[in-house]
């Protein structure tokens, strides 16, 4: 054997000894891989964090001087639409917290005060239905709940039955500082990425060139560039979408006097940019915000927000997203379904681009096929021809007499 063919069995004998360890150890692999995703896990938020930011980076940076080459202006570029991308996004997160937190919180509030009176209600409907059967009547006036009893079991059962306050307490800080100390890491490295991100392509297309054959350096920069196009199209289509549903939803509830209209507004905006489940979750909320101050403007908020969702699906979503993601509606709810089961509501939300990622290279790869093998590619069935006779081509009279005439000569 050669050397390049002694290279490939060599190769092929390292893979095959890998797969069988792997199989034959599974659960170490498992915990390997759970240790290995715990460790990188600030450096895979910080890579999608940096990917979002590169969105209204890249459209400041369209805008910010786009003729300057050179000097100050162009040296600055980079920074100033960083923090300004930076500033904008972390001033609507603020604007959302500041909108729905006091208003839930006084909604809580609202519902802690009124099920005493409520349970009150139901008492004397209970005795004024049950005149007949006096026994039943007197059982039901001698029920009595003790409110400050029940709230003092409720905060016994959190600091004994639940293992302590304070070890509730404490393990809830642990958590907390783990998560702050993990997005300030991701943040810093997605600020970096961002600063150098010219700097890193280049080193990544140099380490290509290099390492990688032609075939295999252009089938990676394809399916680079058709997942880039569809997260890029669907994260910018469903926040225009979810923005315009959430203002759309509370000029509605302003102009039929609905309560918490800029709140529930704010939330099924917010629930929206998760695909189909969105809004529902959002209607859930506003539904259960509204009974606490009118329970029977429930209903029209719920009229309402099913006429909105109609005509955002049905005008404003393809003019907005339009046929950029590529998904069909039962592959859609099969990502959200599956997106949702192992990765909850990042799953959902992630769901849909890698689906419609894989789609459309499975689509093109299809057509490369069927184009190899003759095959027509319309996704149309073909038409029955019936019994029709094939139409013979007659041959032009100048060719056969022309054929004639030298054959007489010969």
């Amino acid at each position: 054997m050669d050397k390049r063919e002694r290279s490939r069995y060599i190769f092929i004998g390292i893979v095959a000894a890998v797969v069988f360890l792997s199989v034959k150890h599974f659960g170490v692999v498992i915990t390997l891989v759970k240790v290995l995703f715990s460790a990188a896990y600030p450096l895979l938020l910080g890579c999608m964090i940096a990917y979002i930011f590169n969105i209204f980076l890249g459209f400041f940076e369209r805008h910010y001087f786009p003729k300057r080459k050179t000097g100050f202006t162009a040296y600055s570029r980079r920074p100033i639409c960083l923090i300004v991308s930076i500033m904008v996004t972390l001033s609507a997160i603020g604007l959302l917290l500041y909108t729905v937190v006091p208003e839930l919180g006084d909604a809580c509030a609202i519902v802690a005060d009124a099920i005493p009176v409520a349970f009150e209600r139901v008492q004397k409907f209970a005795t004024d239905y049950m005149r007949d059967y006096p026994e039943i009547q007197e059982e039901i006036m001698n029920l009595d709940i003790d409110w400050i009893a029940v709230a003092n079991k409720v905060i016994g059962f959190i600091t004994v039955g639940a293992g302590g306050l304070i070890s509730s307490i404490a393990g809830m800080l642990t958590s907390l500082a783990a998560s702050v100390t993990h997005l300030v890491i991701a943040l810093i490295f997605a600020i970096y990425l961002l600063l150098r991100k010219d700097k890193l392509k280049n080193d990544m297309r140099r380490i290509s060139n290099a390492y990688l054959p032609e075939k295999t350096r252009f089938t990676i920069t394809h399916i680079y560039r058709t997942a880039n196009k569809t997260f890029r199209n669907f994260f910018i289509g469903q926040t225009v979408e979810a923005i315009i549903l959430g203002v759309l939803c509370a000029l509605g509830m302003y102009l039929f006097k609905i309560p918490y209209a800029g709140m529930i507004g704010a939330v099924i905006g917010v629930t929206a940019i998760i695909p189909i489940v969105g809004a529902y979750i959002g209607a859930g909320v506003g539904i259960f915000m509204i009974c606490t101050a009118e329970p029977m403007k429930a209903i029209e908020f719920l009229i309402i927000l099913v006429v909105i969702q109609q005509f955002e699906g049905n005008v404003i979503y393809p003019k907005v997203v339009g046929s950029s993601v590529g998904l069909p509606g039962i592959w859609v709810l099969a990502a959200v379904t599956v997106g949702g089961s192992l990765g909850g509501i990042m799953g959902m939300f992630l769901g849909v681009p890698v689906a419609a990622t894989i789609y459309k290279l499975c689509h093109e790869e299809l057509k490369m096929r069927e184009e190899s093998l003759g095959i027509a590619s319309s996704e149309e069935p073909a038409k029955p021809t019936g019994n029709k006779k094939k139409s013979v081509p007659k041959l032009s009279t100048k060719k056969t007499k022309g054929k004639s005439k030298s054959n007489k000569k010969k």
